[in-house]
Parts: structure tokens; sequence; C-alpha cells
């Protein structure tokens, strides 16, 4: 079967400095094609070379051939491509979808756009559009707006508008990073549905390493903007040729933590319920742990079933809707008044699932770090700007970083910048919020092994909330299992992790 589509000798470059290329690609009719690298590596590039939306100041050379018609990169004919021709389904749905406007008025102003329907025309459209993607109740789905639904119900709705205008290939970037593992493996396979029903050829932009393995034909390995490797996904990673597929495979086979002595009880939880506003259900119910000092207790669960709300109480974030205890060395955050949280906050550390979202992009990175220290009036300004040095130098990074901004950094560097500023006032419990699951296995085993140490070191307590069973073999010494709200099971990270796979 002849490739439907096909790039030729693409190459990004910013000025006379060249980014990325040459890169030849060819994607068949109901193909899935795997793009694989570490930040950094050409990937984003490569997509938004293929949308022709690529950031002012960079240019593409090459050309794309579609049936055999040929488009220069970045010309009008080529831009006219998108979301009818070639459509892009984003990482983040919750950051893509648009916040004020239900998904249906969104997805049928897209129908209108690109196909010309009118709006009753639209409106039946966007119905069968979410029957196919396996929604529910599609037409009260659509009145909704993004924030009420699930993030698997999200990601679906901005498939349904990639697919609005019936393309041939489908850009997927990222799609199952921000997933527990259950929903990644059904928006797999609803993908592998499309390619097969629809012909739809697909280009997945993963680091996953194992589902690219599970679900493309073909793989590309791209590093330092040049691509190091290509061919039949099989072949590639069980004989790799290049040194950085032996690095990329093995950075992936993370080490199983052998558990350390735990000290003193830092952290311990009463009966805690979250309830928000008109909800049918608490989202947390009659929830009870312990955590202590130099150990690491990972929170894991599938999406919706409490972890982040769980977290969010013991950081205080959530105002009302919250009982029980969070005893933090015996004193009741739950019932400190406003002085007295202030300072109890300076004992807690948090790091975002993605830091670039989490950190300034106006702010250098010295000062992010030392922002928590001006918050609580800790040191004079010299003293701030040493104590944030030291604390990038703790983190694995170069003092030549510290006056760049976030967007200057690969994902790895800026979450390292996040744990820095986690840790700037000193705290004893520091709570991970999926603070690894938007990176890459090189950079995922680089700031795991990171929070080990700090760990180990620092006699931190970790709480570490997380839908990746594989980290939490590599950092907890205990682990809780959610599920609807509620916790059933919490125990030694093996035990518990193994009784979830034999459940599932």
């Amino acid at each position: 079967m002849s490739a439907r589509l096909a790039l030729r000798g693409l190459q990004v470059s910013a000025g006379a400095c060249r980014l990325l290329g040459p890169i030849d690609l060819d994607i068949a009719p109901g193909q899935c094609l795997g793009l694989v690298g570490e930040s950094g590596s050409g990937k984003s590039l490569t997509v938004l070379s293929l949308l022709g939306l690529l950031p002012p100041g960079l240019q593409a050379r090459g050309e794309l051939l579609v049936d055999g018609e040929r488009f220069e990169l970045g010309s009008r004919a080529h831009h006219a491509l998108r979301g009818r021709v070639i459509a892009w389904m984003p990482q983040d749905p919750q950051a893509s979808l648009h916040p004020l406007r239900s998904v249906g008025a969104q997805l049928v102003e897209s129908l209108r756009v690109l196909r010309g329907l009118d709006a009753g025309a639209a409106r039946r459209e966007a119905i069968a559009l979410f029957e196919r993607l396996q929604l529910p109740d599609p037409a009260t789905l659509l009145a909704r707006h993004p924030h009420q639904l699930s993030g698997g119900q999200r990601q679906r709705a901005l498939l349904a508008m990639a697919l609005a205008g019936r393309p041939r290939l489908l850009l997927a970037d990222e799609p199952t990073s921000a997933l527990d593992p259950r929903l990644a493996q059904e928006a797999l396979q609803l993908l592998d549905g499309l390619r097969r029903d629809l012909g739809l050829a697909v280009l997945l932009v993963s680091h996953d390493l194992p589902a690219v393995a599970e679900h493309a034909a073909q793989v590309l390995i791209l590093r330092g903007g040049e691509v190091v490797e290509r061919g039949e996904c099989g072949a590639v990673f069980a004989r790799p040729q290049h040194d950085y597929t032996r690095e990329l495979l093995a950075a992936d086979r993370l080490p199983v933590l052998a558990p350390a002595p735990a000290g003193a009880r830092l952290l311990e939880l009463q009966s805690v319920s979250v309830t928000y506003p008109r909800a049918a259900a608490p989202a947390v119910a009659e929830a009870s742990l312990e955590l202590h000092r130099g150990q690491c207790l990972a929170l894991v669960g599938e999406s919706g079933s409490g972890k982040s709300s769980l977290g969010r109480a013991v950081l205080r974030l959530a105002k009302q809707g919250l009982g029980g205890r969070i005893l933090l060395d015996g004193e009741d955050l739950l019932g400190a008044d406003r002085h007295r949280l202030r300072a109890l906050r300076r004992r807690i550390g948090v790091v975002f699932q993605d830091p670039y979202a989490s950190l300034d992009p106006r702010m250098r990175l010295v000062d992010l770090v030392a922002e928590p220290l001006r918050i609580h009036g800790l040191g004079d300004p010299a003293a701030r700007r040493a104590q944030a040095l030291a604390g990038l130098a703790a983190v694995g990074l170069d003092a030549a970083l510290a006056d760049r901004y976030p967007h200057q950094l690969s994902g790895g560097q800026r979450q390292r910048v996040a744990i820095a500023r986690a840790l700037a006032t000193g705290p004893d419990l520091l709570v991970c919020d999926e603070a690894v699951s938007a990176l890459d296995a090189h950079h995922r085993a680089g700031v795991l092994a990171l929070l080990a140490r700090l760990k180990r070191e620092r006699g931190l307590a970790l709480l570490f909330i997380t839908h990746d069973f594989a980290a939490a073999h590599a950092l907890a010494d205990r682990t809780a299992l959610m599920r609807d709200g509620r916790l059933v099971a919490v125990g030694d990270t093996a035990t518990v992790l193994a009784g979830t796979a034999r459940a599932g």
C-alpha cells in the first residue's frame, strides 16, 4: 500500500542555526508511526512543522506529499490542510479546551468551520462523534463545560474536535501522559479502532515506550533534532542499534526500591473527608493514614479516585468541605487559623504535575527558587539569592542556569527547579502530585533518583501521588490505594501493587 502521507527533507532552523532535521517519514492509511525521544529531541518541532504552527523566528523547509500531491511546508496550501487533512490532538485537554464554553459549543463551531454544516446538522454530527468515541449520554455531555468532565472525557471531547474535519492524519501528542493506566489503555485502543474503521493514519508522539511498542507498527527515534534510529517497532526495541535507544529503554526499566527504616511519625490523617459543593457524594470519605520521617508513601488510584483531593486537603488548598483531622507533628492543620497555617506551610513543600504551568514564565530561575523565602520573610535579598543558588545545586542544576527563564530549560530541568523551590524553606514534608507523569523515561528516572536521594539525605517525608505504578515501586516504601474516594488497601508497596495487578 502506498503512503498516504510522506514528509520529505523537513528541516527547522532559527536563522543560520539548524534545530531539526533533515527528517523523512511515511505513514500509510490505518498505520501508527511512533515518534520517540526525550524532551528537546525535536518531537514537538516535528508536529508543529506538520501543522504549520511554528513559533515566530523559526522556519521550516521541506515538502509534504498527500496522496502524491506536493505541498511546500509553510505555504498557504499547506496551511489549508490543517484540521481537514492533518488534525492535532494536544497533550493537555484541560489547557486546550476553552473553560468558559461548553464542549458542545466548541465542537459544533469546529464542525461548522471545517465542514460548512448548519447549526442543526453540526449538532447531530457532534452527537454522532461523541457516540463513536463511546462517551455516555452525548446530548447531556455536550452541554457541560470542560471542568464538569473527567480527564478521560475531556480527552475524548478533544479527540472529537480533531476528527471534526474528517482528517487523514491524526497527530496524537502525548495522549496518555495525564491518564491512569486503565484510561491510557482505553484511549490507545480507541485510536486503534479509529485507524481500523476510518483508515486514519496516526503519528503517536509519546514517551511511554511500552505503549509505542504495543500500538505502533514503525518507530522513529529522535535525539537532538536528528533521527538516530528507525524501523519496525518490535525489531528496534528488541535489538536496538544505537546507544541512545539502548539508554532510553534502560531508563524505562526503573529499579525497585529497598524499603528504608521509618523515623518518627510526622503526618497523621484521622477520618479525613472532602466534599465539594453540590456533589452527590464526598470525593474522599473516612481516610486515615500515617506518614513517617524518611519515608515515602505513594497514593495511587485511577482518575477520579480521590488522590488529588486528599492531597489538596493535606495542603489545605480546599477552603471548605473538609472533615476529620490532619495532624502535622501533632498539630491539626484543619484547626489552624490563618497566621498559624502560614507558619505550618513553611514545613510543607509541593511539586505539581506540570512544571511549565507551575513556574512563572516571567521570573528567572533563581528568583523562582527564592520566592518562598521572600514570602515567609526569610533573609535579605543577597542571602535569599545565595540560598536559591545552593538549592539549584542540590537538585543537580548548574549555577550558570540561575538567570535563565523556564522556557529555556528541558522538562526534566524545569521539574528540578520546582523541587528546589519546594525545598527552599527546608520542609519536613514534600507532597508530589503526579510529579513525573509528564516526563520522558530519561528525565523520569533522573527525577525519581533525585527524590530518593533527598529523602535519604534529609529525612524528608514524601507523599507521592501517582498513577505510575513503576514510579511507586521505585520510590515508595508504603502505598495506599484509593477507589471511589476510599482507601481500600494500605501496606508495603510490593504487596499493595501486586494485589492491584491481580485485581486488574
